[in-house]
């Protein structure tokens, strides 16, 4: 999902009619498209960029598509979308649910689709936010375990107290205008041995 709220989507179908009610569905302004006819090139457009929405429509003609439907749940945060016919629903359905996949059959409507487009949206918005607070909490600890570091430096090598320390490193980052892990990250280098 871009800045705008556009949302890549990589639909891996050999059914032109198919294709085409999907892209009128999924219009330009809410979605950025691209086709691979075969799953060997759905792999390959994978492995270029990320998608925020796989659509894999059953069977394509190097293999069924059920395998790259788990494998790309699997290894990527794509939400993925699985249509398989009528008659193998139920099997495809048990076989893949854990993965996260969600499977629709066909025939279907254009209604389901959207809904069923909409779900993975919400859901890919969440996956996002959470991605988001991940990375913030990782960059939290990285600067705590930084700054620790850099005042037990200072504790051992100045005989600071850890008070002083502290009080070190906040008060150069401040003077200096700078973060406490960057002021932190240069104790480090100065006050470690070689």
């Amino acid at each position: 999902m871009n800045s705008k709220g556009t949302f890549s989507v990589l639909i891996v179908s050999a059914a032109a009619k198919f294709n085409q009610v999907l892209t009128e569905i999924m219009l330009p302004d809410e979605y950025y498209t691209q086709i691979a006819g075969n799953v060997g090139e759905g792999r390959r457009l994978l492995l270029e960029r990320d998608f925020d929405i796989v659509v894999v429509n059953t069977p394509l003609p190097d293999e069924f598509g059920v395998n790259f439907a788990i494998d790309t749940a699997d290894s990527s945060g794509s939400g993925v979308l699985l249509c398989v016919n009528a008659e193998f629903y139920e099997e495809v359905s048990s076989k893949i649910e854990e993965y996260g996949v969600l499977t629709i059959s066909k025939p279907t409507s254009r209604a389901v689709v959207k809904q069923s487009l909409q779900l993975i949206k919400a859901t890919r918005r969440r996956l996002v936010k959470m991605e988001q607070k991940n990375a913030s909490f990782e960059e939290k600890l990285t600067e705590i375990k930084t700054v620790n570091r850099a005042k037990w430096l200072l504790i051992d090598v100045l005989n600071m107290s850890e008070k002083e320390a502290h009080r070190y490193i906040e008060k150069l980052a401040m003077d200096t205008r700078r973060s406490k892990i960057n002021v932190a990250s240069e104790i480090i280098k100065d006050y470690t041995k070689p």
